[in-house]
């Protein structure tokens, strides 16, 4: 019989849903593992490229349960947020319509796929049982001083016609839309995640099984930096400019302070002068442009005197003030004491504005002039023109400098953080209500908690014109003050769907529970997530974010561990004609394609062989091919050798058995268990498909006698069981023609015996010219091309070798080697 494939899923598809087979199993007796796949925005559909992530998960949630855990292997949506909302415009549909449709249409994927999730956890973040705790979350942040509002520059989708975090710019550009981003002050809700810097970089040292290139991306983007702040008094007003450095053996060097255009000072020094208008008009030029434009090495740099001065407090002389687009407001303190002979950027602006520049650091080898600087000297070297510093290492100057500026009152020691608050407000519809009041009498207070949820109306012009769409509804924003009864207006702002997704994880522990965000015994029984695998996109965003949630939530007293992630995999894309598959590039294959023509285990089969998963891959359909016409030729075996099968090999085999037939049979059992373990799939299948050729070559022996069908009946079994994961359709299929009646997904994975996996050896004699000069020990089956090389690489032949032209080298089979030199 054919491998026919697309009724052997429908059958099993039917029975795992009838039997709830993949609903979490807690036995007390068992360990416990928590397997999370990032969850998916439902705007649209899978292809190709997505479906890797979910069929890791599903392999090793199935491997687990075969190795005894209880595991929990959930699956929710992120469906709040642009993606859906766009998609919605887009289509001309209400965004919960559209969400909800692409949920049905893409649990339908996953169900064609066979991925063993727990459908009775699914959780949606645009459900009010789901949102109504967000809500809440944000309240308890409120209350303990970490979510307030202010004006502040924010970046601008124009196209998108909303707010977007600093992690959400990419190049200059909306992640979303790629329209170039530009600056707006606005009056936006902020969560201080600036108040858990410290944590946030100091705790990635306990996250011992994450990728370092993540953790480097972490560290990167919170940015500390240590250095001085020093005051530097503006000449003939009673003010000063606040600078920081993170490099004050060179404070001695200063020859001008720079002024972020948006610093306050820079159009408070210029009021009433004829600079106002010309320096006003430089300040809107440079907020219409991207931080990363305006920081870029190679971009011209611009500027304006501003007619004003402020001493150096270290040289007491006084330097010119500058405001410039290259410094940003939103890092440190906004102004910087600028050392063209020791910063590449201070340095073409000085050239390029006629400004001095002094050398203060030497380098031990070499006199530098300051005429003929070419290029900025960054490196260490000796203090020169620095006052009582002169002669000092730089490096140890650093600290003596921060010293002497905290005795002398001039400065102190301080650490400052690149990452910049959270900022969570979105004039945007679809998304969960921002759960503040404005009261003439009370200010803005929270919606108490037991009014929660603040329900998202379904009947708004959700079409983004700049305010948000709620706050042109004929109802939401008008309320009364639950304080004191007062008219009183509602926040029309909505949550940053990072929100969201910043606490999903322990939803799943408890979906259903109405009383709480979750149920603490579940969140201590399975938290933290033991394995969490996404994309290397969210290193800054999600898991950031993750991690703030989990730290405030540990410091309240409703968890009692600090990171969320105990280990993370970041999964490789998969391109087709050198690009990520993608709907707007019409490069993408879908697993609807592949599983009409190929059936669901190729599909799932595959994506695991085309290459390492934290690799990008290349999409080939040859390869599929290939993966088919393998599991074809494992099902044949089943099929055509079903009567060689013994079921009671078990009690047969320790008295009758061909010890390389068990050899391959166990060797193929630790290799599988340990690449699975590791994450390296395209080698475990490879050692699946070496094996399936081991049982071909079998099958071509002349004499079955019954030792050759208990080791066949074995190496049968241990195949279909270790292949099981991978392809759950066909493991299933094979596993009940062998005569089970319980499902496979519920059996013990199998163990390897050590003792099975040793090879017959011999020992050779090695003659040298004649001469018998060591022995070497290789297995018995060794080629000669192997025995050669291990002749080669024994160290106690090497001296009779070395330097010498090896004219022959002949190996007498199972008797010695002889080989032959020129002296």
């Amino acid at each position: 019989m054919p491998y026919d494939f697309k009724s052997i899923e429908d059958k099993w598809r039917r029975r795992w849903r009838e039997s709830d087979l993949y609903l979490t199993r807690v036995d007390p007796s068992k360990p416990k593992f928590y397997y999370l796949d990032m969850f998916p925005y439902p705007s649209g559909y899978l292809h190709m490229g997505h479906v890797r992530n979910y069929v890791i998960g599903d392999v090793i949630a199935r491997y687990r349960v075969a190795k005894g855990y209880n595991v929990l292997h959930p699956m929710g949506w992120d469906a709040f947020g642009l993606p859906a909302e766009n998609a919605a415009i887009k289509h001309g549909i209400h965004p919960q319509k559209w969400t909800f449709d692409c949920i049905a249409n893409i649990r339908r994927q996953f169900d064609l796929l066979g991925i063993s999730f727990d459908w009775s956890r699914e959780i949606a973040t645009c459900t009010p049982d789901y949102y109504k705790w967000t809500q809440w979350f944000f309240v308890q942040l409120f209350k303990h001083d970490l979510a307030y509002r202010k004006k502040a520059p924010v970046n601008w989708c124009p196209s998108c016609q909303t707010v977007l975090a600093n992690e959400q710019v990419k190049g200059g550009r909306c992640e979303r839309c790629d329209t170039p981003v530009i600056k707006k002050d606005l009056e936006q809700w902020f969560f201080r995640i600036t108040a858990y810097a410290e944590r946030l970089l100091q705790d990635l040292e306990l996250l011992t099984e994450w990728p370092e290139r993540v953790k480097i991306m972490q560290r990167n983007w919170i940015g500390k930096s240590e250095g001085l702040e020093a005051e530097f008094p503006i000449k003939g007003k009673d003010i000063s400019i606040t600078i920081f450095t993170t490099r004050p053996d060179t404070i001695y060097g200063a020859t001008f302070i720079v002024l972020a255009p948006e610093h306050p000072l820079t159009l408070e020094l210029v009021k009433g002068t004829p600079l106002e208008q010309e320096v006003r008009e430089f300040v809107e030029k440079v907020k219409l442009r991207s931080e990363i434009d305006r920081t870029a090495m190679e971009r011209k740099k611009e500027g304006i005197f501003l007619n004003c001065y402020a001493l150096n407090p270290f040289t007491k002389e006084d330097i010119p003030i500058w405001t410039a687009d290259y410094v940003l407001y939103e890092y440190a303190t906004g102004a910087i004491m600028a050392v063209p002979a020791h910063d590449e950027r201070d340095l073409e602006f000085a050239r390029q504005y006629g400004l001095p520049i002094r050398i203060v650091i030497q380098p031990p080898d070499n006199a530098l002039k300051e005429e003929e600087l070419q290029t900025a000297y960054t490196e260490p070297g000796i203090q020169v023109n620095s006052g009582i510093f002169n002669g000092m290492w730089s490096e140890d100057a650093k600290e003596a400098i921060i010293r002497y500026a905290e005795d002398q009152g001039i400065g102190k020691r301080k650490v400052y953080y690149k990452l910049r608050d959270w900022c969570i407000s979105r004039q945007r519809y679809w998304g969960a209500p921002i759960p503040m009041l404005y009261c003439p009498k009370c200010g803005v207070v929270p919606v108490p908690e037991d009014q929660l949820p603040v329900l998202l109306p379904e009947d708004v012009d959700f079409q983004p014109t700049g305010p948000s769409p709620l706050a042109r509804h004929h109802s939401f924003p008008f309320t009364t003050c639950p304080y004191c009864g007062s008219e009183a207006r509602r926040e029309t702002d909505t949550m940053d769907t990072f929100v969201d997704s910043s606490w999903y994880f322990l939803r799943f522990t408890s979906p259903k529970e109405d009383k709480a965000p979750f149920d603490k015994q579940a969140v201590e029984y399975w938290m933290p997530v033991d394995q969490y695998v996404g994309g290397i996109e969210h290193a800054v965003l999600h898991l950031l974010y993750s991690r703030f949630f989990t730290k405030f939530l540990y410091d309240i007293g409703l968890v009692s561990f600090p990171e969320p992630f105990l280990r993370l995999f970041t999964q490789g894309m998969i391109t087709l004609g050198g690009s990520a598959m993608s709907k707007s590039r019409g490069n993408v294959v879908t697993p609807e394609e592949i599983c009409e023509k190929f059936g669901a285990d190729t599909a799932r089969v595959y994506t695991l062989f085309i290459g390492p998963p934290d690799q990008d891959a290349e999409w080939s359909e040859r390869g599929v091919e290939g993966v088919f016409r393998f599991l074809n030729r494992v099902y044949r075996i089943f099929e055509e050798n079903f009567s060689l099968y013994d079921p009671n090999w078990r009690v047969k085999i320790e008295g009758m058995s061909d010890k390389e037939k068990r050899r391959i049979t166990h060797s193929t059992i630790k290799k599988v268990t340990q690449d699975i373990e590791r994450f390296h799939f395209n080698t475990a299948i490879a050692s699946l498909m070496e094996f399936t050729s081991s049982i071909y070559d079998w099958l071509q022996e002349a004499n079955k006698d019954e030792k050759w069908r208990v080791c066949f009946s074995e190496a049968l079994e241990m195949l279909v069981r270790l292949l099981a994961p991978f392809a759950p359709f066909m493991g299933e299929e094979l596993w009940e023609k062998l005569g089970n009646k319980d499902s496979i997904y519920l059996q013990q994975w199998p163990s390897w015996r050590e003792e099975l996996l040793q090879t017959e050896t011999i020992t050779l004699p090695v003659q040298v010219n004649g001469k018998v000069r060591g022995t070497i020990t290789v297995p018995a089956e060794a080629s000669d091309e192997e025995i050669k090389e291990e002749v080669l690489r024994q160290e106690r032949l090497r001296q009779y070798l070395e330097g010498k032209e090896i004219k022959k080298m002949i190996i007498v089979p199972k008797r010695l080697v002889s080989v032959v030199v020129d002296n």
